[in-house]
């Protein structure tokens, strides 16, 4: 399957392989991480696995080249989000070719990337390489970034720190060099049920719900009105956001209940604790009391469902130094969607966005990644490979 001199074909052949796995995140991603940990021992590569509690999902590391050097990371998520519901024209877990185009759930989001570096594997190991390459391949980004950090932890206590981290995310090969953050939170109006035609005898869920969300929107658009569009982000403000909602039983009832999901997608370098700090005083002052004064039991609760750090950018980084020097692009962008470079970032890894396909096409149906960018991330992991094999570092 591997070859010592692969092609854009070989690397297309291991996409159709990895698609074929069914790795929605809701999904154990074990038989995809086994196949890929086999075709590295194959090679002699011995992999690290870490795991969530359940053992139902894993991390996959492995090092190509000296063991003793930080070296590059090339990283990338096996998770895809859901299927349901879309309509597809072919079977999504099945790559199909139309115009040029390679169709499946993942193609561009973000297997195209992992089935380059794979194909390359094999070249690697033959080329001596003086500075490592390491394969970071993760379980549960689509859920909030989540699998990436048992890995990173396991590479901070136990292994040499690398000097950059790849992240081939879908960025038309482009480089981006930082994303905005996010918060997200379920929050529940805990009211008290009642015969609608006595309301003063209940406390509606649904009416203080809305205040809270009056207020998100407001806060919203004072932020929107602080934004600077120096900063290269669109849109280059802090957002705001409310996907979902749910209370009451009957048109006659007083809710008792009303739950809606929130969440901010943060610049870097703004406050976000503040700003949530912010959304709870508001709610402990001006909505709990009047909920408290019908019943002690009634209230407000919150349970913080997702947190991804925003990534700085650094133009002058390790990363985006080798990008430049490899590619020829002078530009780094950056992007409003999070992905696992932050976390890197945090630990110490200087991190770029880099890889094949268009975000545009990503979580959609009938998602296709180009062919031609599956040959161009093809020609960027060989020109990789050759720098590796005949440089010591980055700088």
């Amino acid at each position: 399957m591997l070859n010592a001199n692969p092609t854009a074909s070989d690397s297309i052949a291991m996409l159709e392989r990895l698609v074929g796995f069914d790795t929605t995140s809701r999904n154990s991603n074990l038989d995809l991480i086994e196949d890929l940990r086999v075709m590295l021992s194959e090679l002699g590569i011995e992999s690290r696995l870490t795991f969530n509690a359940e053992k139902t999902k894993a991390n996959l590391w492995a090092t190509i080249g000296p063991s003793g050097r930080g070296g590059v990371v090339l990283s990338g998520h096996t998770d895809v989000v859901p299927v349901d519901g879309q309509d597809w024209s072919s079977d999504p877990f099945k790559l199909t070719q139309r115009d040029g185009r390679l169709f499946g759930r993942g193609t561009c989001d973000m297997k195209g990337f992992i089935a380059c570096v794979m194909a390359h594997a094999k070249q690697m190991t033959q080329s001596e390489l003086k500075t490592p390459l390491h394969f970071a391949f993760s379980y549960d980004e689509e859920v909030g970034c989540t699998g990436v950090r048992g890995l990173i932890d396991d590479m901070r206590d136990n292994l040499p720190a690398p000097l950059a981290v790849i992240v081939g995310e879908p960025t038309s090969m482009q480089i981006v060099g930082g994303h905005k953050g996010g918060h997200s939170y379920d929050t529940i109006v805990h009211g008290v049920d009642g015969h609608s035609s006595a309301p003063d005898l209940g406390a509606n869920a649904i009416f203080h719900a809305a205040r809270i969300l009056t207020f998100l929107q407001d806060l919203a658009q004072r932020l929107k009105d602080n934004g600077d569009p120096s900063n290269g982000f669109s849109p280059c403000y802090t957002t705001v956001d409310c996907g979902l909602i749910s209370g009451g039983t009957a048109q006659n009832i007083i809710p008792a209940r009303c739950a809606f999901s929130w969440g901010l997608r943060n610049i870097p370098g703004d406050d976000t604790q503040a700003i949530v700090d912010e959304v709870f005083a508001f709610i402990e002052t001006e909505i709990v009391p009047s909920l408290k004064a019908i019943s002690p039991d009634a209230g407000v609760t919150h349970e913080l469902r997702h947190y991804l750090p925003a990534m700085t950018p650094d133009e002058a980084s390790p990363a985006e130094s080798l990008l430049r020097h490899l590619t020829g692009l002078n530009q780094s962008g950056r992007v409003a969607y999070g992905t696992e470079a932050a976390h890197f970032q945090q630990a110490g890894v200087p991190g770029v966005i880099f890889g094949p396909g268009s975000i545009k096409q990503a979580h959609l149906p009938d998602e296709y990644i180009d062919i031609s960018q599956m040959e161009a991330c093809h020609d960027f992991i060989s020109k990789l490979t050759h720098w590796a094999a005949n440089n010591e570092s980055i700088t």
